[in-house]
């Protein structure tokens, strides 16, 4: 494990994205992190925050000073225990139009969370640099033409419509890897722009989470580089009861684990908190291996 926290300070293009920024950032050996801002009314963790735009730039702005590496923008609440309210285009674009274009000049990476190609497409336009796709790019049929046409990085999360509680959460995420990996190279999208995304809390019970999170280091055989996001999810609330906003040790638990057993990037709410304890994570394993 290394250290987070040192802002990547890439100056983002308008257009297609360098091919290298993720490769050279994942070259530090540290593991990312990722500040998630919902511009939504119904995010289960922090419902209507940031949804004014001038708070939501003023997160983002906090989050990057924090040392954020990438900033994950989302219009639409994907709210992983189901009850999805679906957002139109049009909806989900007068989300964003009014914050994302002030984001690129933060100067981290700016990443769109959506699984709607248009709104991806827009993004880009605007200077995002990723594409975060909750449904791996199995929903919207041009979502993985678009990730190749424009050479950017592309984050394919499992998912599932609902928790079936009696399979084996290991085996379905890994054949669902499988089909996005087919989708991905069918469309020529470069193996060095992908990054898997467990999904932690989609389609999946608070057990099956769990299990994901101790059973990691399996999804390793991809060769790809991982991305965990438990911050606040439900499984916490199953082993210490408490709401979302009181879940930080939880997620600092998971998170932890997650990147001793092969996470590169970390997906968090609290990104202050999230990079303290990677850096502290660091510097006990420093420590020790200076004395051994």
């Amino acid at each position: 494990m290394m250290g987070a926290g040192h802002s990547s300070q890439i100056e983002p293009a308008r257009g297609a994205a360098p091919r290298s920024w993720l490769a050279r950032l994942l070259a530090d050996g540290r593991p990312l992190v990722m500040g998630i801002l919902n511009v939504t009314p119904d995010s289960f963790s922090d419902g209507g925050r940031f949804l004014d735009p001038t708070l939501a730039i003023a997160q983002a702005q906090r989050m990057a000073a924090e040392g954020a590496d990438i900033i994950d923008i989302g219009a639409q609440s994907t709210r992983p225990y189901g009850s999805v309210v679906s957002v139109p285009l049009e909806e989900e674009l007068a989300r964003l139009k009014p914050v994302l274009p002030y984001l690129t000049r933060i100067g981290n990476v700016i990443s769109i969370d959506t699984m709607k190609a248009k709104v991806a497409a827009w993004a880009l336009d605007a200077g995002a640099m990723m594409v975060n796709d909750v449904w791996g790019l199995q929903r919207d049929p041009d979502m993985a033409r678009l990730v190749a046409e424009r050479g950017v990085p592309v984050v394919i999360m499992h998912n599932r419509d609902a928790a079936e509680a009696a399979i084996d959460i290991m085996t379905d995420i890994e054949a669902f890897f499988a089909r996005s990996l087919a989708i991905a190279d069918h469309a020529e999208i470069a193996r060095e722009h992908i990054v898997l995304d467990p999904g932690i809390g989609f389609g999946k019970t608070p057990e099956q989470s769990l299990v994901v999170l101790a059973r990691l280091d399996r999804l390793k055989a991809f060769g790809l580089p991982l991305l965990v996001g438990a911050s606040r999810k439900r499984f916490i609330d199953k082993v210490s009861p408490s709401p979302p906003d009181r879940r930080l040790g939880g997620s600092l638990a998971a998170h932890l684990r997650a990147v001793t057993h092969g996470a590169r990037i970390i997906r968090a709410h609290d990104v202050a908190e999230t990079v303290q304890a990677l850096k502290v994570a660091t510097a006990i394993e420093e420590a020790g291996a200076e004395g051994a």
